[in-house]
């Protein structure tokens, strides 16, 4: 019963040191360290993960997830499971077909909400999805801005009413998240109140509170209203003025002094009040041939006193009776007569009327300081010295710096002109950095490590196991190939007087081997197609 097994593994090892036996042995050990070889370069080959999103909702993650399944697309999970990760190449694929689904939907609905009204709402809860998707799109509004992370907005907008004493205005207010590090401007902060007010009707910017996710209130009630405070595009407009008198400036005393010898600052106090003026001023009467005529009456009148017609003259007829005024008696006069005659002439009177809108900007004072370094001159013995500037220099620099800035005495502008020593500053030298330093970090060490680990274990397999294998197979017997045998010294041929020994015949597989090797000899070209064969199969 026992030389079963003695007769089966007699067997396998009959089979494996057979021919067939060994290069099936040799074919499958090469298959395994080759597939071992390709492993570990797989490995040393995995992909670089990039984050795709980070800071979603649980509900959000699980939405992605399921469609980066379906895309087959694979993912890895980092910072404590707040960020997915995919392969670098496939991020921007990834994103954009997540963003064709509505992912992530960053937990603010929007107008959508209408799109799923049921039949038979009432008109309270329409009223109330209605203003929770403004406030949705208000957030993804707010959310678009690069330094903001996330927000939520609140409104509060009372019931119409038609009394007038009881209307109410909205109020609005503003949650902030922002990104690590970043703070928002006094101008950015003014943008998204009037955002949201310009968003819900009858909302006034005063009724809109900013806070940060700190608890800090970054919209100021006092600066929504009129206040005497300068805002940003006034104190832009006033130093885009200082600079500009600076550069005409130093532009114009460069040519003279050099590029890097002379220094100048302006301080300029700008009228930002906004003045109109109208003025009504009479002057004095001309004498009335030297002014117009607006209106001329005249009025004339003539009566008669006495009993008898006035119309007809009395007494008797001549010249003495003509005359006007003559005082007449008894029956020559039958009464008196009287005129009058009125002129009223109307002047047209001097009136001067005067309006003045002074526009917003204009230039109150300017106080300049200019600083010339000395005059380098140049020698006969080719050295270079420096010396002060003389009065007559100073006097040149100061009438083109007038020029230059505007000056204006009525203004109360002023001007100082200056010369001094430059002290220049000793250059800083830096030191040059080796090559490797700047690639001396942790994640490059890695990186390089992992490629040497899958080089030298690559290099271990192909020369400890795959290399043998491979010379087993085309050199069997262990022969050295055609071409690695050293050249066969040459027999002397025996003399033909005594004949050459007859070789020792030898049996069995001696026989075999050293017939092997004759035939190597005489023809190698047959020997290696043999072996070539035993290859392929």
């Amino acid at each position: 019963m026992a030389t079963a097994p003695e007769e089966s593994s007699s067997g396998f090892n009959n089979f494996l040191q057979s021919p067939l036996g060994s290069n099936l042995a040799l074919g499958a050990g090469i298959a395994l360290v080759a597939s071992i070889m390709i492993a570990v370069w797989m490995w040393g080959q995995k992909p670089d993960y990039r984050i795709l999103l980070s800071n979603f909702t649980d509900k959000d993650g699980g939405s992605i997830i399921a469609a980066l399944q379906q895309m087959n697309v694979p993912y890895q999970y980092s910072e404590g499971g707040t960020a997915i990760l995919v392969p670098a190449e496939r991020v921007h694929d990834a994103r954009l077909k997540l963003a064709a689904q509505g992912l992530p939907k960053a937990g603010n609905a929007g107008f959508e909400l209408m799109e799923n009204q049921k039949l038979g709402v009432s008109q309270f809860l329409e009223q109330a999805n209605f203003q929770h998707a403004l406030e949705g799109e208000l957030a993804r509004s707010i959310n678009s801005i690069s330094v903001v992370a996330s927000s939520r907005v609140h409104l509060a907008i009372p019931k119409p009413t038609v009394f007038v004493r009881e209307i109410q205005k909205p109020t609005a207010s503003v949650l902030l998240n922002l990104h690590p590090g970043r703070v928002l401007e006094p101008q950015q902060v003014r943008a998204i109140v009037h955002l949201v007010s310009s968003s819900v009707p009858d909302l006034p910017a005063q009724n809109v509170t900013v806070v940060d996710e700190n608890g800090n209130l970054l919209s100021d009630q006092a600066d929504n209203g009129h206040n005497n405070k300068l805002d940003p595009n006034q104190l832009k407009y006033i130093q885009e003025i200082q600079e500009g008198i600076v550069r005409r400036i130093e532009s114009i005393l460069t040519p003279m002094v050099g590029a890097e010898n002379v220094r100048a600052e302006a301080s300029a106090e700008i009228d930002f009040s906004h003045t109109e003026q109208a003025a009504e001023k009479y002057t004095p009467n001309n004498k009335p041939e030297n002014t117009a005529k607006r209106s001329e009456h005249l009025n004339e009148s003539k009566s008669t006193e006495g009993g008898g017609d006035s119309s007809k003259p009395g007494g008797v007829p001549g010249a003495s009776s003509n005359q006007p005024g003559q005082q007449k008696s008894g029956s020559e006069s039958a009464g008196a007569s009287s005129s009058q005659k009125d002129d009223t002439i109307n002047y047209e009177l001097d009136k001067t009327v005067r309006y003045v809108q002074e526009p917003m900007g204009n230039i109150k004072r300017l106080t300049v300081a200019v600083l010339v370094n000395n005059k380098t001159e140049i020698g006969t013995d080719g050295k270079a010295t420096t010396r002060p500037l003389t009065d007559a220099e100073k006097e040149q620099i100061t009438g083109l710096v007038k020029d230059a800035m505007g000056f204006n005495k009525d203004r109360g502008d002023s001007l100082n002109v200056a010369n001094a020593v430059f002290t220049i500053p000793a250059k800083e030298i830096i030191p040059e950095e080796p090559i490797w330093k700047p690639y001396a970090n942790i994640e490059t060490a890695k990186s390089v490590g992992e490629y040497l680990l899958t080089l030298i274990a690559i290099l271990y397999l192909f020369f400890k196991f795959l290399r043998p294998m491979l010379r087993k197979v085309i050199n069997p017997n262990g022969e050295k190939s055609v071409e690695q045998q050293p050249p066969q010294p040459k027999i002397a041929e025996p003399i033909p007087d005594e004949p050459p020994p007859p070789p020792p015949k030898r049996k069995g597989e001696d026989a075999s081997i050293d017939d092997a090797k004759e035939l190597a000899i005489e023809n190698p070209r047959l020997v290696a197609h043999v072996v070539k064969n035993w290859v392929n199969e």
